[in-house]
């Protein structure tokens, strides 16, 4: 029988005891020493001063996995709880508007690297202390897994090699924020790079370059990245209705794509109460644009960035519907990421093609608990293409 979510929740709380007891020596230690994949972060909290510092795991090589997402397709929730886990995270408050000074400069140095760095960092407190031992051997699992973390005094790093596409753009103090993450984007550097130089403060005018919240950056990168691709796509529309799927992390995703000139496009959520019954949350926008931030929040701009750059690759056109459904033994956010890579992996799949929207709805939702019903009767987008339907037959 499949594991019940009270099952896997236990399972990762053990597997996270076992990792703090095999690593106890090193993590109660007033520093800590590893290769940083490179990784940084740049908290939210007490904006606009936050808490800003580098991830390191206790441990030195290639440790390019620990933070790179792009990695993390096919995985398992353990393994990437893990991954998380590993890194100790170090933290200074820095103001957003700093973004020069050694330390920041220093975080800036590694967030710039192209491969997994020597780094140490000197630390206010030991991350493990015997006393919050008890403590930290309880995951939380209502929250993206981090590991310990600790006030940090000073930092050093190593063994950099700068990736040029980044350090171009650092150099580049006249080129909006906007233009640079378009232009790394289409020089191929992937998503969890760009987020990152951006998160540290090294895109964009010299005037107005700040830190960002490593979250907001994360949907920011996404949004401005899909935004310019809808814009730029001026080809031709697809002949007929496209459905692809993908299921993973307990994340099950359909696909629709729309035959249409005029980009709409449409996400729906949909997850399990504790109740047994189901809650739904859905954004929508058409060829003007999202006027809002979206309700599922970063979901959308992820969903959104691997739709948008199928089909620019494509070279076609089409009106968008992403329906994703979560299933209880999906115990552990682990980040917008994962939404991004699902529907790129299910983009990937060939496709079934129908004739009608009707009937590409029904095969969409024959592998969700939604019914088809409930999408005709929360989409935005259906609700419009019927309206526009009847419209053209009185015309």
């Amino acid at each position: 029988m499949p594991e019940s979510a009270a099952e896997i929740r236990k399972r990762l709380e053990n597997n996270w005891i076992q990792y703090l007891k095999a690593n106890a020596a090193r993590l109660s230690m007033y520093s800590i020493e590893g290769s940083s994949p490179p990784s940084v972060f740049v908290g939210r909290y007490g904006y606009p001063k936050v808490s800003v510092g580098p991830m390191i795991p206790p441990v030195h090589g290639d440790t390019s996995i620990l933070d790179r997402t792009e990695m993390w397709v096919g995985k398992t929730l353990d393994e990437i709880a893990g991954y998380r886990l590993s890194l100790v995270r170090g933290f200074m408050g820095v103001r957003v508007n700093e973004t020069s000074g050694r330390y920041v400069e220093n975080l800036q140095e590694l967030a710039m690297s192209q491969r997994p760095a020597d780094s140490e960092a000197v630390l206010e407190k030991r991350p493990l202390a015997d006393t919050a031992l008890e403590r930290e051997l309880h995951l939380n699992t209502e929250v993206a897994p981090f590991g310990p973390a600790a006030p940090i005094k000073s930092f050093k790093t190593s063994s950099l090699s700068a990736d040029s596409r980044i350090e171009k753009a650092y150099y580049d103090s006249d080129l909006k924020a906007a233009d640079a993450i378009m232009d790394l984007y289409k020089k191929g550097v992937e998503s969890s790079q760009i987020h990152r130089v951006l998160s540290i403060g090294m895109l964009g005018l010299k005037k107005n370059r700040k830190l960002v919240p490593t979250r907001w950056s994360i949907s920011a990168t996404d949004d401005m990245i899909s935004s310019r691709l809808v814009r730029e796509n001026d080809f031709q529309a697809i002949d007929l209705f496209e459905v692809r799927q993908y299921s993973h992390l307990s994340n099950y995703y359909s696909v629709i794509l729309v035959p249409d000139s005029v980009w709409n496009f449409e996400m729906i959520e949909t997850w399990f109460t504790g109740n047994g019954g189901m809650a739904i949350g859905s954004d929508y926008e058409d060829a003007r644009g999202l006027d809002h931030y979206p309700s599922i929040a970063g979901a959308y701009f992820a969903a959104r960035l691997a739709v948008a750059e199928h089909l620019v690759q494509r070279r076609r056109k089409a009106a968008a519907l992403v329906l994703r459904e979560i299933h209880p033994e999906y115990v552990m956010p682990v980040g917008v990421w994962q939404i991004r890579e699902g529907v790129r992996e299910a983009m990937k799949k060939p496709a079934k093609t129908f004739e009608s929207m009707d009937r590409a709805l029904a095969f969409a939702c024959s592998s969700l608990s939604l019914s088809k019903t409930e999408v005709m009767k929360q989409s935005r987008l259906y609700q419009n293409r019927k309206t526009q339907t009847r419209i053209t037959d009185f015309s």
